[in-house]
């Protein structure tokens, strides 16, 4: 997840804006008696917990009723839903191509765009040129020099240590599981993850189906607008692609139009967004896909309807069932041509030990 419902100008010629006063507007208020959890860390800290959690937390948290591990694909794996991409699966997602078409279906990744809290992308071209002259025939060159966090931020993909969840006692790192059950205290480290780093997961070439929601609601969609697994059915239905089409291993997106706010209101686009809730998760856990996408920052829906929950579809997801997710996407191209199924590419940049991917993910009609 990459955005913050705190919006900063990074060069310098915009304004920021009161976080509390965007989680009143955006409808995030906890329940009462409730207090924000990791106040410091941008939108995580949407999450409600109570007073009883906040002091001691020693049974399973809500939504969690056993253990999720081990993994199907077995007690040592890190590689999740990226199993899937067999030769196999390959060879079949191949056949789709008919035109040869490519789309771009990621961000360019520029200061200006919604960061999370402060994040920063800040990119520096030392010396201008670098270096140089050099040679008789005088070649010079450039550099960057780019500081930023560089897999959450802009178009995103999520790595299986992304996101985990804390059983037993607040701060029992021995008790903060991730996929598979990996612990904190055996991957966390500042100096990169030492398991479930985004190196571990392996190329993904799959098939995948794009949801016009925008099409299906009349309009673009709002900040905690839930898309159900009805919904999907629906929008499945109007763009006449049978639910029998969706195989293990494919990828689903959604176009809910709130893309259409990145770099224009990026206040409005940080303060919330519409996504699916957990009973979309279902249907995509049963239907054992590979992936989620959409065009927004966390694929789900923010606020969640259960104002109890922080992105419980994260965890849902990726946590319990090693599915990936890929965050703000841009289909406008493809929804402009009806291009609603292709091969979706992408190979996630092997940073030993980061949490996320950037990089350009790419439709193939």
């Amino acid at each position: 997840m990459s955005n913050e419902i705190n919006n900063v100008d990074q060069d310098g010629g915009g304004s920021t804006t009161d976080r509390r006063t965007l989680l009143r507007t955006a409808g995030i208020a906890g329940v009462a008696g409730a207090a924000l959890a990791g106040s410091m860390h941008g939108k995580f800290a949407l999450a409600p917990i109570s007073e009883a959690q906040a002091q001691t937390a020693t049974s399973m948290p809500k939504g969690t009723d056993k253990p999720w591990w081990p993994s199907k694909w077995g007690k040592d794996d890190e590689s999740g839903a990226s199993n899937h991409i067999t030769p196999a699966k390959v060879l079949d997602a191949a056949k789709w191509i008919k035109d040869g078409k490519i789309y771009k279906i990621g961000r360019v990744y520029e200061a200006a765009m919604p960061l999370f809290g402060a994040r920063i992308f800040a990119l520096r071209i030392p010396g201008s040129p670098t270096g140089g002259p050099f040679g008789d025939n005088k070649m010079v060159y450039h550099d960057e020099f780019l500081a930023t966090e560089i897999g959450q931020t802009g178009t995103q993909f999520d790595g299986l240590g992304h996101i985990g969840v804390q059983l037993g006692k607040d701060g029992d790192k021995s008790e903060m599981r991730f996929y598979n059950g990996f612990t904190a205290a055996e991957i966390s480290d500042a100096y990169g993850l030492k398991k479930l780093g985004i190196e571990k997961l392996k190329p993904i070439f799959t098939r995948a189906h794009l949801l016009d929601m925008v099409a299906l609601k009349g309009g673009m969609m709002d900040a905690g607008q839930e898309i159900t697994s009805a919904d999907i059915k629906a929008a499945l239905a109007k763009q006449n692609i049978p639910e029998s089409d969706i195989k293990p291993g494919d990828a689903i997106m959604f176009h809910t139009g709130w893309g259409s706010l990145w770099m224009k209101n990026n206040d409005r686009f940080n303060s919330g967004e519409p996504g699916i809730g957990l009973d979309a998760a279902k249907w995509v856990v049963e239907k054992d896909l590979a992936l989620t996408g959409a065009d927004t920052w966390a694929v789900e829906v923010v606020p969640n309807p259960d104002k109890s929950l922080a992105f419980v579809v994260h965890a849902e997801l990726q946590t319990k069932h090693g599915i990936h997710n890929h965050e703000n996407l841009i289909f406008d191209d493809l929804i402009a041509e009806k291009k609603y199924q292709f091969v979706y590419s992408f190979t996630p940049a092997p940073i030993k030990g980061a949490t996320g991917s950037n990089g350009c993910p790419i439709a193939i009609t």
